[in-house]
């Protein structure tokens, strides 16, 4: 998610992991859904902010081991990022599942990612903005 500002673009991002990690907004598509309509609802289910669809940015791939009754299990998970204009809502109404959602200016925020394949998708977003203006 993105809005312009006179200083240049700004990007919401949110704090995890008992405000250990700065992210991007991801999480599960429902059956049903597509992945540009789960990236939509996760931002604003995960930022309190509500936008456009511009474009598809890159998408990135990851395991990771989920507890389940019968002990670990090994998750494949493929994560599609969207760029999303901002168009309303506030960051005061981002859900339990964050720590906090707020935005910053896009070059603070590519360095704050603590994963590098976010920053990826940063620079990305970054370089479509700048070919706008």
């Amino acid at each position: 998610m993105y809005r312009g500002t006179a200083g240049g673009p700004e990007v919401c991002l949110i704090q995890t992991q008992g405000g250990k990690a700065w992210q991007l907004p991801k999480g599960i598509v429902e059956r049903g859904e597509e992945t540009a309509e789960a990236a939509m609802r996760e931002v604003s289910e995960e930022t309190g902010l509500y936008g456009d669809l511009i474009q598809g940015l890159d998408k990135i791939e990851y395991w990771y081991v989920w507890n389940e009754d019968a002990g670990p299990v090994r998750v494949h998970k493929w994560v599609y990022f969207y760029l999303l204009r901002y168009t309303n809502g506030d960051t005061s109404d981002h859900d339990h599942e964050v720590d906090d959602a707020v935005w910053f200016p896009i070059e603070e925020a590519q360095s704050l990612l603590s994963f590098d394949s976010e920053q990826k998708v940063m620079r990305q977003a970054g370089e479509v903005l700048a070919a706008e203006r």
